[in-house]
């Protein structure tokens, strides 16, 4: 796991700045504090920092082609190099290292860009090309590992972390107006866009060719297709998924440094932990971390798991300082980012560096197998109940019904509840946006925004990204619709943000078996109805672990990797948060509503409401726009 960043000047042809390079390389030595690299080549300038996993010896970068004619700088880990380099091998190719990289350098050499469709792994890579003047930037199917660019129409930089951009200096940090809209809404920033207007995201499975004198030209190489085939058994798919699993688990498993697992006690986690066991001679190091407030620990669950498992456990007590992890994390993570499980996530990727430098998670098992069962059973519900009236009487009949009524025991089970009332007016897009979204408003803007900033926005609805994804899916399931929704932004852009920023801060590689492209294929043309059963997820995904897991730890109901941060609000962090939240900043006084902020942090003390989440969302901007603004 690495550190790559460069520059370009594919216009202006100007050289580039060794010094720059080497700013926008200490900037991010956390993901890399092994070795560091530079390549220059006229216009291109090339920057990398290395956490050695694979050829120890032999992987330094940026790796050269044997002419010196193109080079390439590489984050990640390509699971099926080994395939690729014997395909190459057999049409004459000769290898100096056993790295990867050289594979990848080799694959483009032999296909061009389009070299990237012979990848299995995570990966974000930088390609020169010297004979054709041309830079490819690639990112994985999935997005596990991050890739950011700045075009000003002279030059384009390019970096795994928006810091490293920012340090080569020139790049303006000018605020993106929706960006904020959308973090309100979100509390993570989806791609393409970044918190700053200058800088972008470059989207999983996209490629971008940057030539000499053209503009970037940016394409799409992979996406996941739901399109269920009915026509297999059940029987079928438990044996293909299966097999699918034991074969993700096992080629991440090679490294030439210590390797283990997270373990949360949960069933993906634990079905990871129990196929890693499977296939190692030694037992599996695994981690996990405790608290002292019951609603929140799943020790005992992952303990169990592991000594089914035989595994080699490590527990440690969680008692956070709560100012210092927060600003930590506010740094790490370039931009405003509100999902409290970013804390924990930080506590186990340090303790796990403890023991390992390369550790497999479970991220991915909810998105693939619909394991986000009450939103996914309610949408489909919803859009069962849309079917039944016309879109104009829904938009009067429950819109009304949902701003009357917080709470409507007459009604129906599934209608009681104020979001139900209120999705079922919205159309599907709005509607799971409504679900997800931190304060509702499926057709406003969050409250969160000063009065003037709103009116600035315009017609703005965060709620369009989920128009445009639902469109984009290719499914009319709602079930389908709302996981390709939650794959395409909620997994890339907030979970996989946060354990790649968490464990790389601690210069800990996290691997995510149950994101393998194949897999997450295979798992897209299960039908819907495989994984959701009545109001219970990951149902074919739990019968194919069955003789893995124990059945009690399958039964559990799912806890979210949480803190209890609504105590800290009226303890450990007051002080803090009350001169964060109420103050005047040149950053945030044009974004934030501090009366709204102010109201409900005064609920949240009084007991009459909770707004931790919300709470959370304004104080994270806030320690952003310290760290970075």
């Amino acid at each position: 796991m690495c550190g790559i960043s460069g520059v370009f000047h594919h216009q202006s042809g100007a050289p580039a700045d060794p010094a720059a390079l080497r700013r926008m390389a200490d900037a991010m030595a956390h993901r890399g504090p092994d070795d560091a690299g530079f390549h220059t080549d006229g216009a291109l300038g090339l920057a990398f920092r290395r956490l050695s996993i694979i050829d120890l010896g032999g992987g330094h970068q940026p790796i050269l082609s044997e002419d010196g004619r193109r080079a390439i700088i590489f984050n990640g880990e390509i699971y099926n190099y080994q395939e690729v380099k014997a395909e190459l091998e057999a049409k004459g190719r000769r290898f100096l290292t056993k790295s990867d990289t050289e594979v990848i350098l080799a694959a483009y050499e032999a296909w061009g860009p389009d070299g990237v469709e012979k990848l299995r792994g995570m990966f974000a890579y930088a390609i020169w090309d010297r004979d054709a003047d041309r830079l490819v930037l690639a990112r994985d199917r999935l997005g596990v590992k991050p890739l950011h660019y700045a075009e000003d129409g002279e030059r384009i930089l390019f970096a795994s972390e928006i810091k490293s951009i920012l340090a080569h200096g020139g790049v303006s940090k000018e605020v993106e107006p929706e960006a904020v809209a959308d973090y309100f809404a979100l509390r993570y920033v989806p791609a393409p866009k970044t918190i700053y207007r200058a800088v972008r995201k470059l989207p999983p499975g996209h490629l971008m060719v940057v030539e000499r004198g053209q503009r970037p030209v940016i394409r799409q190489y992979w996406d996941v297709r739901f399109t269920p085939d009915d026509s297999r058994s059940e029987a079928a798919w438990i044996e293909e998924l299966r097999s699918l699993l034991d074969e993700s688990v096992r080629i991440r498993l090679m490294s030439e440094v210590p390797l283990g697992a997270f373990l949360s006690g949960g069933v993906d986690s634990s079905a990871v932990v129990a196929t890693m066991a499977k296939f190692s001679t030694t037992p599996v190091s695994t981690h996990t971390i405790a608290f002292d407030e019951a609603a929140f620990d799943e020790s005992a669950a992952a303990a169990e798991l592991a000594l089914h498992a035989g595994t080699s456990h490590h527990v440690e007590t969680i008692r956070p300082d709560a100012l210092e992890v927060l600003k930590r994390l506010a740094w790490h993570f370039d931009e405003p980012f509100a999902d409290a499980s970013a804390v924990p996530t930080y506590y186990v990727s340090k303790m796990a560096r403890k023991h390992v430098t390369v550790a497999l998670s479970g991220d991915g098992g909810d998105e693939n197998f619909a394991g986000y069962a009450r939103r996914y059973s309610f949408e489909r519900a919803e859009n069962r109940a849309r079917a039944w009236l016309p879109r104009a009487l829904r938009r009067t009949l429950f819109g009304a019904l949902g701003a009357a009524y917080p709470k409507a025991d007459w009604l129906p089970r599934v209608f009681r509840a104020k979001t139900t009332l209120t999705n079922l007016s919205l159309d599907p897009h709005e509607g799971f946006f409504n679900s997800m979204a931190l304060s509702g408003h499926g057709r406003t803007v969050s409250p969160f925004l000063h009065p003037d900033f709103r009116k600035s926005l315009g017609a703005y609805r965060p709620s369009d990204l989920f128009r445009t994804l639902m469109e984009a899916s290719g499914t009319r399931d709602p079930v389908s619709r709302a996981q390709y929704v939650d794959i395409k932004s909620f997994l890339v852009d907030d979970v996989l943000v946060k354990v790649d920023r968490a464990s790389m801060a601690v210069s800990l590689e996290a691997r995510e078996p149950l994101l393998d492209h194949r897999l997450m294929e295979c798992a897209a043309r299960m039908p819907s109805s495989l994984k959701l059963v009545g109001r219970e997820g990951k149902v074919i995904f739990k019968k194919a672990i069955s003789d893995r897991v124990p059945p009690d730890l399958l039964r559990r109901k799912k806890q979210g990797f949480e803190l209890p941060i609504s105590g800290w609000f009226r303890r450990e962090i007051r002080e803090f948060s009350e001169a964060l939240l109420f103050r005047s900043h040149p950053v945030t006084d044009a974004f934030v509503d501090r009366a709204y902020v102010r109201s409900l942090y005064d609920a949240h003390l009084a007991g009459t409401r909770d707004a931790t989440h919300h709470l959370y969302t304004a104080l994270m901007f806030e320690l952003w726009a310290d760290a970075h603004g």
